[in-house]
């Protein structure tokens, strides 16, 4: 399986949380002392642990795990939070670029995150596109 030694942590109490939610609001400067040492994390760190204490201040339970670079279909369903027959036919449509091993397919995770990053774009698309519509029909007498 993919996900390697998983960790849950349990949501934090409700006045924890306020704490936290308070301190993240409009920051992204974390900042991460290692026995007294100040360490500067890449931004794709630095976005991982926002997005982590961001959880944990809304109370939510997390589960942080390392995922491996080569992924069978339902590990990659999984991580993109789709079905994994869904998954199949977007590989079989050529819309994920796949490998196989012997009959086993296996998907980079890479593709998966890079599909996911696409995703994203197109629901910020979509909801601006309703935004601009909307103010256009506010105009209109």
């Amino acid at each position: 399986m993919a996900l390697i030694a998983p960790r849950v942590t349990a949501g934090l109490p409700a006045d924890d949380a306020r704490n936290l939610a308070r301190s993240l609001q409009d920051s992204n400067d974390i900042t991460v002392f290692v026995d007294g040492t100040v360490h500067r994390l890449p931004d794709e760190a630095r976005d991982a642990v926002v997005d982590l204490l961001a959880r944990l201040s809304r109370g939510e339970t997390v589960t942080v795990s390392s995922v491996e670079e080569m992924l069978t279909t339902s590990q990659a369903a999984e991580l993109a939070g789709i079905s994994h027959t869904y998954l199949r036919n977007m590989t079989d449509r050529g819309e994920i670029p796949v490998e196989y091993r012997g009959t086993h397919r296996r998907i980079r995770q890479a593709a998966i995150m890079a599909w996911l990053a696409t995703q994203r774009k197109k629901q910020q698309a979509e909801a601006g596109a309703g935004d601009d519509a909307a103010e256009e029909s506010d105009a209109r007498p």
